[in-house]
């Protein structure tokens, strides 16, 4: 920081907020800090009795906290995101362009944020937005940066951005009711509405449903008869405990699927069910939790599944950080630390 006269001061940038007084017209910082001084500023900065002004000293290696920004920005930006219009207080923000599900590398956001006097702060990663939604916001700390450190912060993050927007890429479903009690109408489902509502928010709609009783053969050729409609997303509710009577987990790895996982570190829904078909046809068996809880594991699979993002074994196990629902009375998902 040093001091010039103003005069002299054109091309550097001001260390604080200039304050400009027309009485009973205006009151406010007519100049912000991090302004760059230019040409035609000169005669306003001495109409408010600034003959001398604090600036910090623009040299070749040093680069302005808004050239800065939006560097960040472009090792952060990836597809299906946009960025703010204009660069507020040296900050850029990062919006969702579409519905989808938030794609982040924390291990190299974690890099970039370990070079010094660099911040990019974003929401969960791993996570469903919607179009409009807050992604991140970056800056630099002080108001001009030093080349190099910009420079270890682009190499940090390397070639590919930081963050993306995956749009939802299933479109189909079919759903097999399991249960005797239901295909007899003794009583109501309840299982439906639930699904389809949670379904139609990623973009996917219920082609076809089954009532397929209680068996393992049963459920077998239920799953048998949905696939034949091509759908995207086969969905089993229901008989996922380990009760003798619930056969959806044997009925199925008898439809041919290959199971990823059943069982989840995941309260509500410990039972949970995933596999995928050879065809690479994603299929899920639902707890009873999904009927009635505000979030269940089925919320924090299905952005991945609807993006077509293939889930392992692994990616359940690092659910369970995370994964217990605080039974809030007043259910707040997704604004709360479930599945975060």
């Amino acid at each position: 920081m040093k001091l010039l006269k103003t005069e002299e001061a054109v091309g550097h940038v001001l260390c604080h907020d200039l304050t400009q007084i027309i009485p009973g017209e205006y009151k406010d910082a007519r100049f912000r800090k991090g302004h760059v001084v230019a040409q035609e500023d000169i005669p306003v900065l001495l109409s408010m009795g600034k003959q001398h002004l604090y600036v910090w000293e623009m040299t070749p290696d040093m680069i302005h906290e808004n050239d800065a920004a939006t560097r960040l920005c472009a090792l952060a930006q990836g597809n299906n995101i946009v960025h703010s219009d204009d660069i507020k207080e040296g900050k850029i923000e990062l919006f969702a362009a579409c519905d989808g599900f938030f794609s982040l590398d924390a291990e190299r956001l974690y890099a970039v944020n370990s070079v010094p006097d660099v911040m990019l702060a974003t929401r969960k990663g791993g996570t469903a937005v919607k179009k409009g939604d807050k992604l991140a916001g970056m800056r630099v700390i002080p108001l001009i940066i030093e080349e190099e450190k910009l420079r270890a912060a682009e190499e940090a993050a390397g070639e590919k951005p930081l963050m993306e927007v995956l749009p939802y890429r299933l479109k189909t479903a079919g759903l097999v009711v399991t249960g005797s009690e239901v295909k007899s109408g003794m009583i109501d489902d309840k299982f439906t509405p639930a699904v389809k509502r949670k379904l139609e928010e990623h973009g996917i709609s219920v082609v076809m449903q089954v009532f397929s009783g209680d068996g393992v053969e049963n459920v077998a050729a239920a799953i048998s008869q949905v696939r034949t409609q091509g759908v995207d997303l086969v969905l089993c509710t229901g008989g996922m405990s380990v009760d003798p009577d619930d056969n959806t987990p044997g009925g199925i790895r008898a439809s041919g699927a290959q199971i990823v996982t059943y069982g989840a570190p995941v309260l509500p829904g410990a039972m949970f069910l995933l596999g995928y078909f050879p065809d690479g046809v994603p299929i899920m068996g639902l707890p009873g939790c999904v009927m009635f809880a505000g979030a269940t594991v089925f919320d924090l699979v299905l952005p991945r599944i609807a993006a077509g993002i293939p889930v392992s074994r692994q990616d359940i196990i690092a659910m369970g950080n995370g994964g217990l629902c605080l039974g809030c009375k007043v259910c707040h998902w997704p604004i709360c630390p479930f599945g975060r």
